[in-house]
């Protein structure tokens, strides 16, 4: 079974590719020498001279000196034939994600390896076992997923098929960390970790624009200005391509045979069929200027006057409790009703009761309608915030029909907090928690399933995803039962089986337990 790998031993990169290319940068920058080979002619010689652009690049941006990126270069070797991988003590594979062509590939380059050296494939979807099944010693090959750009990027799953051995587990998690790298260990399972657990980031922005709850450019906004992710999942997906993005939903809905959580939208199947891929080619999502999207400016409401004086029932504002000190630095009284007066209204609903007979209430997943019959004047829900103390955005959603004053005063209220306001459609979960809800649900699962650790999970989606919290962490913050209590109203309005609860996540909402300590 393999060894420990030294700096200093040789590594064999299998595809010249993009991916393949970082690998080898990844592994010269550390010290190995670096023979990248591929079946198409010219390509590894094509990889180096990227390879030598990209590090002129860094040189000018004062990130390496030109004595270094030369021997980076130096150790960097294309070659033409396999045999010439006969000294590596590693070889990773990065060539197109097709199941044949990786066995192919793999098993050409085990025939002229020696039996202690390690095997990887950085799929990000296919199968490790199944790769690994055309091998005759599928023991050491191991799944090593470097994330785009390899250079750059600080993660790297490392998967274990069904015949992995526990030392080529070791070898590579060790290699990783040796590269500069932080390795999080996973089962074999459709999209491992990162892939899987950020499905639902694309899927519920794609739902929502399909049933007009908001347009792609607030959706998006809402969710950096509100939600704190660093780029809204329709500008990140003409980013990564919308054929890439609509591929690894394919692929994770089908190996996990059609199961609803995972299905991809018609709405990318669109977008893709009328070549629509994003920055590539121009146009995906929003239309591009180069690299800028010219298309991209959300709907914000007009400015509105804020009321003086709210009541506030009951101080359930949960994950938004933040903001009522925002209002109250803003010089709107807050008057907190007693209980005794609530029980003569006739038990008032929690939130805040605004002038004109209107409540404002923070979401728990149930959309406004459902709240009606407590103020007919109209009834608007408050999305979540990430962080509500510091956030440049947030969501309303007015009940259908609901007084034009209600809504304005309840704008109002929000923009003298100092934040922007979008106005969506009355929909269970709005943005922020449904996505919220959905990533820390799918991360209960993986953990549920054995597939990796709590803290892997957290600190693979905030460095593999870029992620502003690991999505356990986040549903610690907010609590389980929130999460639970989101998700079931979801499931209420849209009874499809995607948006069923972990029977993990219901076991911490009966015992009131962490889901970091899950």
């Amino acid at each position: 079974m393999p060894r420990q790998i030294e700096r200093g031993d040789a590594v064999g990169v299998l595809g010249a590719g993009t991916m393949g290319t970082g690998i080898a940068e990844v592994a010269a920058r550390a010290g190995h020498p670096v023979l990248i080979h591929d079946t198409a002619r010219d390509a590894a010689e094509v990889a180096l001279r990227a390879l030598r652009r990209r590090l002129d690049r860094d040189v000018e941006a004062g990130r390496i000196g030109a004595a270094d990126a030369g021997t980076v270069i130096a150790r960097v070797r294309p070659v033409v034939g396999l045999d010439a991988l006969a000294g590596c003590r590693v070889v990773v594979e990065a060539v197109v994600e097709e199941l044949p062509v990786k066995r192919e590939v793999l098993r050409a380059a085990e025939e002229v390896l020696g039996p202690g050296v390690l095997l990887a494939t950085n799929t990000s979807t296919l199968s490790v076992t199944a790769i690994g099944a055309a091998l005759d010693h599928p023991g050491r090959l191991v799944g090593m997923h470097f994330f785009n750009p390899a250079a750059r990027m600080a993660l790297v799953e490392v998967i274990r098929g069904a015949d992995t051995d526990p030392s080529a587990i070791e070898a590579a998690a060790d290699l990783a960390r040796a590269w500069g790298k932080n390795p999080v260990i996973c089962a074999c399972t459709p999209g491992f970790v990162v892939n899987r657990i950020a499905r639902p980031f694309y899927g519920e922005a794609h739902r929502l624009l399909e049933r007009g709850a908001a347009d792609a450019a607030t959706i998006d906004a809402v969710l950096r200005e509100a939600g704190g992710f660093p780029m809204g999942p329709f500008a990140l997906t003409d980013l990564i391509g919308q054929d890439v993005n609509l591929a690894a939903s394919r692929s994770v809905w089908e190996q996990t045979f059609h199961d609803p959580r995972y299905a991809p939208t018609s709405y990318q199947q669109h977008l893709v069929d009328a070549g629509r891929l994003g920055r590539k080619t121009g146009r995906g999502v929003y239309r591009y200027a180069g690299d800028r999207a010219v298309d991209d400016r959300p709907r914000d409401a007009p400015a509105c006057p804020p009321p003086e004086r709210v009541e506030l029932v009951e101080d359930d504002f949960g994950p938004m409790a933040g903001f009522l000190d925002r209002v109250d630095a803003a010089g709107v009284a807050l008057v907190r009703v007693p209980e005794a007066v609530r029980t003569e209204r006739g038990r008032a609903p929690a939130g805040l009761h605004l002038p004109g007979g209107g409540l404002l209430r923070v979401s728990d997943g149930s959309p406004a309608r459902a709240w009606l019959g407590r103020a007919p004047a109209g009834v608007v829900v408050l999305d979540w915030a990430r962080d509500p103390a510091t956030c440049t955005r947030v969501a309303l959603m007015p009940s259908r029909g609901c007084a034009r004053q209600v809504l304005d005063t309840a704008i109002g209220l929000c923009q003298a907090a100092g934040v922007e306001v979008s106005v969506l459609a009355d929909v269970a979960g709005g943005i922020v928690a449904r996505t919220m809800a959905m990533l820390a649900n799918e991360a209960v699962e993986v953990i549920a399933r054995g597939e990796a650790s709590a803290a892997d999970v957290d600190l693979a989606m905030r460095l593999g995803a870029g992620h502003p919290s690991g999505p356990l962490e986040w549903g610690d913050r907010v609590g389980a039962r929130r999460i639970a209590a989101v998700l079931r109203e979801l499931h209420a309005e849209t009874p499809t089986g995607r948006y069923r609860t972990s029977p993990l996540l219901d076991e911490a909402v009966a015992g009131e337990e962490s889901l970091r300590g899950l």
